[in-house]
């Protein structure tokens, strides 16, 4: 049996392994869902605007849940402030880079839907149930993140951010 010597053979089989490995590196990727690098516990500080104008420092703590090969988010978010809290949880789940679910928020017994998009380590969704609509936008850079929330209710901003670890 004769070896592979010519530079034409060595070149052809190089691109074949680099176009392999570039196929394998996008099916990795596509694997991993828009919820990937969110896994695990998160904590950090920020401010909550309130509808009478004050604005209050606010601790968090935020835990991922993430499944169905990244596709799939489980999300628990406590703030607290020396006169306010709040206590959501959210499960959500990705069609492409469309996703939908529903949330809740414990202390004031409300829950909903919620639809946006997400990929690259953003989520943007507009949440709303009877009463209540808002805007959410994460950021995941890596170990940091960052929790944007818009709303015309009691709440009419936070602006968080979280460390994970």
């Amino acid at each position: 049996m004769k070896l592979l010597r010519s530079s034409s053979s060595l070149h052809a089989l190089k691109a074949a392994g680099v176009a392999a490995a570039m196929l394998l590196s996008a099916s990795a990727s596509y694997a991993e869902g828009p919820f990937a690098g969110f896994e695990g516990a998160w904590s950090g500080t920020g401010t909550v605007a309130l509808s009478d104008g004050s604005k209050e420092r606010i601790r968090c703590k935020a835990t991922y849940k993430v499944g169905g090969g990244g596709n799939q988010l489980a999300q628990t978010l406590r703030c607290a402030s020396d006169s306010y809290k709040f206590d959501l949880t959210a499960d959500v789940a990705s069609n492409g880079d469309r996703i939908s679910g529903n949330w809740s928020e414990a202390s004031r017994n409300i829950n909903g839907n919620l639809q946006g998009k997400a990929g690259g380590g953003n989520i943007e969704v507009f949440v709303e149930a009877a009463g209540f609509a808002a805007s959410i936008s994460l950021t995941t850079r890596g170990n940091k993140q960052s929790v944007a929330i818009s709303s015309k209710g009691d709440i009419r901003g936070v602006n968080i951010s979280m460390t994970k670890g």
